[in-house]
């Protein structure tokens, strides 16, 4: 008598580049709810950089040498790629962010189901001759792409509207409930003592993130509000820059394991950021209970409640405008108080992580002609 043994749950294989920020975090997150689900899930991506050390202990990490933006070393880190694919050999492989993206398709050229996630589209990151060539790219990619799942209608409608032809899935971006949540009567909340009203800005610190307009915006921030101070979170190539154009009131707090506590002291959050999919730390920070005030670039509308989408958006690279904002909003501590708890009932309600990895287990199982590969636990608001 034959005894067949149960089929092996599905393996998918996570490539990135980059490391750190908000898509590190996407991918972490992916990978635990994954795990938690019973995929099997390896992840290549350079050792560097927070993700490794972000990533539970059942999965499988594998080294993958690659730079942050295409150059000479791209047929030398497919090769590697390639190594990694012929090792692994996953069911379906999910890449992230544009190098991934494009070196991964390059790769596997659609022999195996291939998702990928821009987390923001690079031919917006750049000008010239360099974003023709991104554009080029990705209508040219997309033949390898058997789905392409974007965090924002904002996201999806650009792709669309420069001729990108693939099937779109929209997969808003999550927080985990559990880690980002407003202090507990019993908790203590440092970094919160101060006379002025205090802004809190996280993100990696180069030109995406735009903190050389906050910081710009400051100065006129500080006229009408003397009190007022501002940390920057965050390190990255703009870094000692942002430092010399800085005035006093504005602290740099650096890299830091774990941003709530900061999300928690500040009064105000800002993202003044140039482009993004949806960023995460404005969800993280809403979570906690905070307001946030953002650039009107993609995604950033449509991840806030009503109240917030009102009176808490401006355009980007105008510091003007941005002070203006800010000026307005600290001016008004009640307000303040009342967007916050909006935008913490808006993340419960509509990006729960948890809501996120079911989704993308759905575009999985279309791939893998499997009827769900979600971990299906009840969700609380």
């Amino acid at each position: 008598m034959s005894v067949t043994s149960a089929p092996l749950p599905p393996h998918v294989l996570h490539v990135t580049q980059p490391v750190d920020g908000g898509v590190a975090r996407v991918v972490a997150d992916l990978v635990r709810g994954q795990l938690a689900a019973g995929m099997r899930v390896s992840v290549a991506c350079p050792a560097a950089g927070n993700l490794p050390r972000l990533l539970d202990s059942g999965c499988e990490v594998l080294e993958w040498q690659a730079s942050r933006s295409p150059g000479k070393g791209l047929i030398r880190e497919g090769r590697r790629l390639a190594d990694v694919v012929a090792r692994t050999r996953p069911d379906l492989v999910h890449a992230h962010s544009a190098k991934a993206g494009l070196i991964t398709r390059l790769v596997v050229r659609g022999r195996v189901p291939t998702v990928f996630q821009p987390h923001a589209w690079s031919f917006e990151a750049v000008q010239g001759a360099a974003a023709r060539m991104a554009l080029h790219w990705e209508r040219f990619g997309a033949r390898w792409t058997s789905r392409l799942v974007c965090v924002s209608r904002a996201e999806q409608e650009t792709g669309r509207g420069h001729g990108i032809d693939a099937p779109w899935r929209l997969v808003p971006n999550g927080v985990d409930l559990e880690r980002f949540h407003p202090a507990r009567s019993s908790e203590t909340v440092p970094h919160a003592r101060g006379e002025g009203p205090l802004v809190v800005c996280v993100g990696r610190l180069c030109r995406q993130k735009g903190q050389d307009v906050l910081v710009r915006a400051w100065q006129d921030v500080l006229r009408e509000l003397p009190g007022a101070r501002l940390v920057l979170v965050g390190d990255g190539p703009d870094a000692a820059r942002l430092r010399a154009a800085a005035p006093r009131s504005v602290s740099f707090a650096g890299a830091v394991d774990d941003p709530v506590p900061w999300y928690r002291a500040a009064d105000l959050v800002v993202m003044p950021s140039r482009w993004e999919g949806i960023a995460l730390a404005p969800l993280e920070a809403m979570a906690c209970g905070s307001p946030v005030l953002v650039t009107d670039v993609a995604g950033a509308r449509e991840s806030l409640p009503s109240s917030l989408a009102r009176t808490c958006v401006v355009p980007p690279e105008d510091a003007t405008a941005l002070a203006r904002a800010l000026v307005s909003l600290l001016r008004a501590p009640e307000g303040l108080r009342a967007l916050g708890r909006d935008a913490y009932r808006h993340v419960h309600a509509h990006h729960d992580v948890r809501r996120t990895a079911e989704a993308v287990a759905e575009v999985y199982g279309e791939l893998l002609g499997l009827e769900t590969t979600a971990h299906r636990e009840p969700i609380t608001t």
